[in-house]
């Protein structure tokens, strides 16, 4: 039910972030380094960090448009410090095809997985060799080195109208907090330890089972 609900909110913005932004065009965003993410300062929301310069699935993954149909993906920094310490993280093969919304990578924690949604739709072009060595990157520098793959997404314009961004990004990662904190209200009253950044292992003493429901939830998987 809790799933049911929280799409229907995710539903409901898509309709008003569509209407807002109907009449912007999809800018591809310049790359720092090969194999890297472009950088901006990111918002700070509930203690975690959203850059401007990304689009956002509801269930914690990000986009970000590199051409006109070349996209790069990976997992927020709410999922990074939800996940904690990460075991291995299983990616699709190059050359694979993938649907936005369909469940695309695994995630492997203290023999417990999780899986998590692609945001966009197209073929796995590239994948994160240095993630593949070391998961850590994933959490450590979600936004940076720790990105999980390149896909080139033909239809890329029309997937990131399926996305969030900007304020209602903004509105998503604090409500997602909000539920977090009445599942885990000990942990997030943790957030000003850091000058009110979230912990990096918000999970890191909850019981397996726990922790794979709890993600489950989040992830929308």
């Amino acid at each position: 039910m809790t799933v049911i609900m929280v799409l229907l909110t995710f539903a409901i913005l898509l309709l008003i972030d569509y209407a807002h932004n109907r009449k912007q065009v999809l800018k591809p965003a310049v790359q720092t380094a090969k194999g890297m993410v472009a950088r901006s300062v990111p918002a700070l929301v509930a203690g975690f960090q959203v850059p401007e310069n990304l689009r956002y699935h509801p269930g914690h993954t990000w986009a970000l448009s590199e051409s006109p149909d070349r996209v790069r993906v990976g997992i927020d920094d709410f999922a990074s410090k939800l996940v904690g310490k990460i075991e291995r993280i299983a990616l699709p093969q190059r050359g694979r095809w993938i649907r936005q919304g369909q469940k695309i990578w695994t995630i492997l924690r203290d023999g417990k997985s999780v899986d998590m949604i692609s945001p966009i739709e197209g073929t796995v072009s590239d994948i994160n060799e240095a993630v593949l060595n070391d998961p850590e990157l994933a959490r450590k520098d979600p936004y940076g080195e720790g990105w999980l793959l390149a896909v080139q997404a033909p239809d890329a314009k029309t997937n990131f109208r399926n996305l969030l961004g900007g304020a209602l990004a903004r509105w998503w990662t604090e409500e997602s907090a909000l539920r977090l904190q009445k599942r885990m209200p000990l942990a997030m009253g943790a957030l000003a330890q850091d000058g009110g950044v979230a912990v990096d292992d918000l999970t890191a003493h909850m019981p397996d089972a726990e922790w794979a429901s709890l993600t489950k939830e989040f992830f929308l998987s």
